[in-house]
């Protein structure tokens, strides 16, 4: 019987990761021709190209998209039992690669990171800031930040702390419109749509002190598959919105923006640390997943509590 290429695989998941032959053999202290050799045996042994080649540029091919995940894991469970074989007393190295949501990764996860990178000198990371969700496994990912109501799924998530969905607009705006006593008096007002939800315009709400309920249908005056994009519009009172605490905590504290309804809410959602399901992960992996507890596993960093 003849063993898997296991070098040949943890090689591959290195080229997917880095995009290129030179990165990878740089990484991994091998030279370019020993780098392009093992991917050339993985693939004659697979019967299987993947990598797209030109003179330029290379790209995963279908299938090797659909392999990676198999070359991430192989790779990942190497690198913790070689930890674990030395008692844990590896020092944390090598590269992380982190997707966010794209204003709360800049907003929020960005500050905090020069402390890691400065504890950690041999940790390099990788951040891609995006709201889209991305397939941690197939795309090579050691984790995502992710604030959302979280479907079940393959996947390992452990939730931070809730956030806020809340009903804001500018003190100006509500002056001159006058402030709602019911949700069905925001129908005639033109608000900020988020377009990347499954039903964009409709805002489930629940009344706080007898359980009512109230779907808010929005009349858009502006659409973005991005909320911040509403910010200086909000500011400037051109309507009203739904907005994640985070991202209006600090106006509502300086009086900026005002709640509408504060009596009535919206289902809240939480900020999660979502990693591939496998129990073993590199120990720069425990070290990041360790530190984003203690910078967020509280509502402090939301910026308003009221």
């Amino acid at each position: 019987m003849r063993l898997p290429d296991f070098e040949a695989w943890a090689i591959f998941a290195k080229v997917a990761e880095f995009g290129s032959f030179a990165r990878a053999a740089e990484e991994v202290q091998l030279s370019k021709p020993t780098v392009s050799k093992a991917i050339g045996r993985l693939e004659q042994a697979l019967g299987v190209a993947l990598f797209n080649r030109n003179s330029r540029h290379i790209s995963l091919t279908e299938m090797g998209r659909m392999l990676l995940g198999h070359a991430n894991r192989i790779l990942a469970e190497a690198e913790v039992a070689e930890t674990e074989a030395r008692g844990g007393t590896q020092r944390p190295s090598g590269l992380i690669r982190i997707a966010a949501p794209m204003t709360f990764g800049i907003g929020h996860l960005s500050p905090v990171l020069p402390a890691f990178l400065a504890k950690y000198p041999d940790i390099d990371i990788t951040v891609d800031f995006s709201d889209a969700l991305v397939d941690l496994v197939a795309e090579g990912y050691d984790v995502a930040l992710r604030i959302a109501s979280l479907a079940d799924s393959s996947l390992r998530a452990r939730k931070l702390c809730e956030v806020r969905l809340l009903l804001v607009a500018s003190p100006e705006y509500l002056d001159q419109v006058g402030r709602p006593d019911h949700p069905r008096d925001l129908e005639t007002h033109k608000s900020f749509v988020y377009t990347n939800t499954s039903a964009p315009g409709k805002v489930r709400l629940r009344q706080v002190n007898n359980g009512n309920e109230f779907v808010l249908t929005q009349t858009p005056r502006f659409r973005a598959d991005n909320a911040e994009a509403f910010l200086p519009a909000l500011a400037a009172g051109l309507g009203f919105g739904l907005f994640p605490e985070f991202m209006v905590g600090e106006g509502l504290a300086s009086n900026r923006f005002e709640r509408i309804l504060p009596d009535w809410e919206a289902p809240a959602i939480a900020l999660y640390l979502v990693t591939p399901s496998s129990s073993l992960r590199p120990v720069r992996v425990t070290a990041l997943l360790d530190y984003l507890v203690e910078c967020f596993g509280q509502t402090g960093w939301l910026g308003y509590a009221k």
